[in-house]
């Protein structure tokens, strides 16, 4: 479990499901919260654009106003061509007077999604009839985070309280320093220093604006690990098996997995929404020498080996127009990715993955939204080692319902639909930071689900998720806040009867 102060982002999404029995006290206590905040709660800002003196300019619908000037201010470390970036628009061009709010609004979107800015206004001020000045008004974010770190080591929170009894030996801990806007170039510097139950030593960086036109960017990053314990097969009933699975094993205390790893990008974004990213790895993996001896999982590495040398060789494209980011609720996203994992064509780990995800939001109107988002990777040929089956049930690729299950495939499809009313939305008056935020924003989503998916193995590797169609549903209620970290509750059912609440937690960063 980590502890994080109110204003930290957390990077990586956790699963946490709790059984029903707390169901009533998870409502309580929400209730009292509810009630409390409502108490000293204030309206949001209903506008972020702003429009000074226009009555100055020509109203025709054919008329053209032009930029006379763009100022920045309230950025302290970020460098005013990041925001300039961001806009379609710069100093001298022309605005049709009839798309002036949807031009202004698009642009602080896009300044807003960079995730520097907790707040980002647009105000324009008509000087003549033709001429304009745009002032961007933003505040900016906590960018550094020394943060004590302290999780457990199991893939979600209930394996580790149901399973493991929340054991305080299957736990890390150590601390992680990072830096959002290391130059104000909107550049990020991460540094892992973790020990405990598992040891990771790593870092990365990116700088996605190393060229003059700022359409150019890197990245780089390396690390180094331990483990105590790690998942060598998938059993029938598609749960992970971990090594060592004896006492005896577990008692020796010994580390059974090593990893360490380099990798490095290069991106080009030439527009405000696409973007290309090319990236190459080398991974080198060493486990225990009876892992692949036919006890345990012969097809582990797909070779009788202990150790492995992998490289990897990616292209991803990505398209994102939306309005938030971190939790859209209009507009599209999209990507497609190749990977070339190995350098030969079949044998070993050597394999050919394509994948590729879209999603579509939807304004339904009177604060009602929906989404689809559909995704499907396939991986060549289809006799692959262990490590490269992974399927249904890692990051986002999951039905919600189904978060207990890993589902191994070398195809697999996912289709996950929702629909989502707003409910309310307030702020409440925080003090103690001011210069960071003096209020901390609320905004509740009511929601209903469905989803669907399938993932195909050889019949060799069927389990009993395998080769079936799958599908899950449910309720829940999502809540949005400062730094764009949201909740979710969910109460899902899935079609093998199981039904059960379960809370996901993500953030812009």
């Amino acid at each position: 479990m980590i502890f994080l102060p109110c204003y930290f982002k957390i990077r990586h999404i956790t699963q946490c499901v709790y059984v029903m029995n707390n169901f009533k006290k998870i409502i309580c206590g929400f209730s009292l919260i509810l009630c409390y905040t409502c108490c000293h709660a204030q309206k949001p800002k209903t506008t972020h654009i702003i429009f000074t003196d226009t009555t100055l300019l020509v109203q025709k619908p054919s008329s053209k106003v032009y930029v006379n000037s763009i100022t920045v201010t309230g950025n302290k470390k970020t460098k005013a061509l990041v925001v300039f970036r961001e806009m379609q628009f710069k100093q001298g061009d022309s605005i049709p007077v009839s798309s002036l709010k949807s031009e202004l609004e698009q642009a602080r979107v896009q300044v807003y999604n960079t995730t520097l800015f907790n707040e980002v206004d647009f105000e324009l001020a008509a000087t003549d009839s033709v001429n304009v000045n745009i002032l961007v008004r933003v505040t900016e974010r906590w960018y550094w985070y020394p943060v004590p770190q302290f999780k457990w080591v199991d893939r979600n929170f209930n394996e580790w309280y149901k399973t493991y009894k929340a054991s305080l030996e299957r736990v890390n801990y150590g601390i992680k320093f990072v830096n959002y806007n290391l130059t104000g170039r909107r550049d990020q510097l991460r540094l892992y220093l973790i020990n405990g139950y598992s040891r990771d030593i790593s870092f990365s960086y990116s700088a996605p604006y190393v060229n003059k036109a700022l359409t150019h960017g890197f990245n780089v990053g390396g690390g180094y690990s331990q483990k105590r314990e790690f998942s060598y097969k998938t059993n029938y009933n598609d749960s992970l098996l971990f090594y060592p699975s004896d006492s005896a094993g577990k008692a020796r205390n010994e580390f059974v997995y090593k990893n360490w790893y380099i990798n490095g990008g290069f991106t080009i974004r030439k527009g405000l929404f696409k973007k290309h990213v090319f990236i190459a790895g080398y991974n080198y993996v060493e486990v225990a020498g009876e892992i692949t001896d036919n006890k345990y999982n012969p097809n582990y590495f797909k070779d009788p080996v202990s150790s492995k040398s992998i490289i990897d060789l990616i292209y991803t494209q990505q398209y994102a127009n939306v309005n938030n980011g971190s939790y859209p609720l209009t507009g599209k996203t999209y990507f497609f990715s190749i990977q070339k994992r190995g350098l030969g064509i079949t044998g070993g780990l050597n394999m050919l993955g394509l994948e590729a995800g879209y999603t579509k939001f939807f304004d339904l109107g009177k604060n009602w939204y929906s989404s689809i988002f559909v995704n499907g990777k396939i991986k060549l040929p289809f006799d692959q080692a262990y490590i490269n089956q992974r399927g249904l049930g890692y990051g986002e690729i999951y039905l919600r319902g189904l978060e207990y299950y890993v589902i191994d495939g070398v195809a697999t499809a996912l289709v996950k639909s929702t629909i989502k009313k707003k409910l309310l939305a307030f702020y409440v008056p925080f003090p103690f930071f001011p210069k960071l935020f003096t209020k901390i924003p609320f905004t509740f989503f009511a929601k209903t689900y469905a989803d669907a998916g399938f993932a195909y193995t050889q019949k060799k590797y069927t389990t009993n998720l395998n080769n079936r169609l799958l599908y899950s549903g449910g309720f829940g209620i999502d809540i949005l806040t400062l730094y764009d970290i949201n909740l979710r509750f969910e109460y899902s059912f899935n079609q093998l009867g199981e039904n059960g609440l379960f809370l996901h937690n993500q953030s812009g960063f």
